[in-house]
């Protein structure tokens, strides 16, 4: 579970400085990447989420 929240911290720093770029400088090319980021943080919590469900069930 540890490495699923780290990764997950990894990847939303990822959405977040791409985020930032293209918000502040207009860079098409990180708003694409954020986007991208943004799908993968979404399904990396989903399986937090299960994991955790999982874990409390114990």
């Amino acid at each position: 579970m540890k490495e699923l929240v780290a990764k997950i911290q990894e990847t939303y720093a990822a959405f977040q400085s791409d985020a930032v770029a293209q918000v502040e400088k207009g860079n098409k090319a990180a708003g694409t990447r954020a986007r991208k980021a943004s799908l993968q943080v979404e399904k990396l919590l989903k399986e937090f989420r299960k994991v955790s469900v999982e874990e409390a069930k114990k």
